[in-house]
């Protein structure tokens, strides 16, 4: 294949893609399938000569597909989404056109420049001070890791990057139960360890308690560990908590502790004025990351990490040898040093793209109308007879369940098994619940009805 043959298959690939989106309504939102029965259905052994386009993109056709769990489905009200608007998808084919490596910002200015500039747009728009900047990762769960190591590194003095760990105090960080599993993953990837990571207890909100955080710090440090940092709630995965964002950085400041702030999901709300007092405090934290890709439709991967100073984290994970300096340009930002990986893709286009194709406006509307339908929702299963509303709607999530957990579970199978709309699991409070979270880019009311009309069909 070259570029010419690039060109033909690309506007047939367009045509495909349009049609696969029209179409998805009829789609059941995850594949009836069974594991294995995808990789069947491919050679065991890769091709010894090249095939024709025509052979490759009817097996894609053929096989991928049907053997999809299709995130861009309307009814897809599972996890939480990954949103690809069409103006982001459109960015995404001019930034693998352009297929830059933005590691510095002499392999492509344009991309590190593009970054800042979007950087200071999302924090405007979701009322950050101007003095945040912050930079693009893949993913929260990265952006999260780069927190806790520059914690561990502030702690430790930055011995830890030429010393390692060994020999090193002991440190600990702190959380509540109700932060994302990634910040375990975090603390094992960091060294710290899972059993440093402190769980503190939260009250009847589901929220931090800012005394016991205190407590636990002060013992720690009269046991002798290190505290080196507190990761804080906002919009919690399984069911929406939030912790009290200022009380609890008001705890972690008295204690010289940075904060981290996991707003993957419900940070795409703060565009929304009125949205903003569940996070209250917010700027006083030391870095705050959020998904476009959950909610705001940028496509995956677009995780941005807002920092009230960028050097800790720079100090951290810079790391130039000559071969990536940049000649007579010692204080140009270069991105690498803020991120875990060398490697950048340009996905500061797609943030372009979609802000300006769709303004804050239309964003504004889209989630306004994902939380009023999830409350909808919520009401319509609460008059079915047998249905319990377990938690209520946090911004678009909220979760529900039937008398028993075996009964539950058996509705959520038939559900996910019936196909017209997709809805997962979670425990909370000891139960096996339901989660329902609104938030596809191109669902409409009669979608989100359609959830207690689907429950009431196969309960």
């Amino acid at each position: 294949m070259d570029h010419d043959d690039l060109r033909h298959w690309s506007k047939i690939a367009a045509d495909w893609a349009h049609d696969y989106h029209a179409g998805l309504r009829n789609r059941p939102v995850r594949a009836p399938l069974t594991p294995g029965s995808i990789a069947a259905q491919l050679p065991d052994a890769p091709p010894e000569d090249p095939e024709p386009p025509e052979a490759i993109f009817a097996d894609f056709a053929r096989i991928i597909p049907p053997g999809l769990t299709h995130w861009q489905h309307p009814r897809f009200f599972a996890y939480f989404p990954a949103n690809a608007s069409p103006a982001s998808m459109l960015a995404e084919q001019l930034a693998n056109a352009i297929a830059a490596q933005g590691m510095l910002w002499q392999t492509s200015p344009a991309v590190t420049e593009v970054e800042q500039v979007m950087i200071r747009w999302l924090a405007q728009s979701l009322g950050l001070p101007a003095t945040f900047t912050g930079t693009i990762h893949d993913s929260a769960t990265t952006a999260t890791l780069s927190a806790i190591l520059t914690m561990r590194e502030q702690a430790l003095g930055w011995a830890g990057l030429q010393q390692g760990l060994s020999g090193q105090p002991r440190l600990r960080l702190y959380a509540s139960a109700e932060t994302h599993s990634s910040v375990v993953k975090g603390a094992r990837i960091a060294g710290i360890g899972q059993e440093n990571l402190v769980k503190i207890p939260t009250d009847a909100t589901l929220s931090m308690k800012p005394g016991a955080l205190a407590g636990a710090i002060a013992a720690d440090r009269a046991a002798g560990f290190l505290p080196a940092g507190v990761i804080l709630c906002a919009g919690g995965t399984s069911v929406g908590a939030f912790d009290r964002i200022a009380d609890c950085i008001a705890v972690a400041k008295a204690a010289g502790l940075p904060v981290h702030v996991d707003a993957a999901w419900a940070g795409n709300a703060m565009i929304c004025p009125e949205f903003r007092t569940l996070w209250a405090g917010v700027e006083g934290a030391d870095s705050i990351v959020f998904n476009p890709h959950k909610w705001l439709g940028a496509q995956f991967d677009c995780a941005v990490q807002f920092l009230a100073d960028p050097g800790p984290q720079v100090r951290t994970l810079g790391l130039r040898p000559t071969y990536l300096e940049t000649a007579g340009r010692e204080e140009v930002t270069n991105f690498n040093e803020w991120t875990v990986p060398l490697g950048r893709r340009f996905r500061a286009l797609k943030l372009w793209f979609t802000l300006r194709a769709y303004g804050l406006s239309g964003l504004r509307t889209r989630i306004r109308n994902h939380v009023d339908w999830a409350r909808q929702a919520r009401d319509a299963l609460a008059r079915l007879s047998g249905v319990t509303i377990t938690t209520e709607p946090s911004l678009s999530l909220f979760t529900f369940a039937l008398a028993t957990d075996q009964e539950t579970e058996r509705l959520l199978t038939r559900i996910n098994d019936d196909g017209r709309i997709y809805l997962t699991q979670t425990r909370h409070a000891g139960r096996y619940v339901i989660r329902v979270q609104v938030g596809q880019f191109d669902c409409t009311a009669e979608d989100v009805a359609l959830i207690p009309q689907v429950v009431a069909e196969l309960m």
